[in-house]
Formats: structure tokens, C-alpha cells, sequence
């Protein structure tokens, strides 16, 4: 098993930078393939990006793509989500998460491991 903590979240305004992060405990992280999702209220959990074990894999949503960067320090178990030219509808809260197989994937339903969430605000 591996438990997860996000931390980084802020208030931030357009145009503005953010860094996440998302400490895992246990000693398997490096086997895991990770993931970020967002949430925004009213709104269904979404795809952020997802990277493979190795880190040799990473997959974007569009939506983010060229503005955010994500990576993973596994001598540290850490995962990070580095935001740049942040918007407005960036504002959410953001989750990493963890699935046991391999394949970086978008479907939440994949994932097994959650943390609770970190808040992203995100000013005109």
C-alpha cells in the first residue's frame, strides 16, 4: 500500500507559477505509476497528467499541455506537479493518485491510492 499527502496548493493569479507535490510513504513507490487530477466545484474529477514508474512515460491532458510538468524523485518518494501560466479555470483542487500496474492512464477509476487534496486558486 501507499499513502499520499499533497501539499503546494495556493492562491496564485493569472500568469502565475505553482508547485506540487505529493509525499508517499512506503517503501514500493518507486513501482507505482502516478497520477494528478483536479476537481473543480460542480464539476467531475479530471485528468490532469499520469507518469509511468520509470518516469520514462508521461501523458498530458490538452488542456495543460506545454504549461505543466510532471515529475517524480524516487530516491524521494515524491511526485511533483510543476503549473506555469496558470488561468483562471486552473482553479481546483488537486489530487495525486497511485495505481499498482503499469501504463500511465486518465481513468480515475484506475487508481487505487488517493490523497486528500490540495486547493489551487487561481485569480483574474
Amino acid at each position: 500500500q501507499v499513502q499520499l499527502v499533497e501539499s503546494g496548493g495556493g492562491l496564485v493569479q493569472a500568469g502565475g507559477s505553482l508547485r506540487l507535490s505529493c509525499a508517499a510513504s512506503g517503501r514500493t513507490f518507486s513501482t507505482y505509476t502516478m497520477g494528478w487530477f483536479r476537481q473543480a466545484p460542480g464539476k467531475e474529477r479530471e485528468f490532469v497528467a499520469a507518469i509511468s514508474w520509470s518516469a520514462g512515460e508521461t501523458t498530458y491532458a490538452d488542456s495543460v499541455k506545454g504549461r505543466f510538468t510532471m515529475s517524480r524523485d524516487n530516491a524521494e518518494n515524491t511526485l511533483y506537479l510543476q503549473m506555469n501560466s496558470l488561468k483562471p479555470e486552473d482553479t481546483a483542487v488537486y489530487y495525486c493518485a497511485a495505481k499498482s500496474t503499469p501504463f500511465p492512464t486518465s481513468n480515475p477509476l484506475r487508481y487505487g491510492y488517493w490523497g486528500q487534496g490540495t486547493q489551487v486558486t487561481v485569480s483574474s
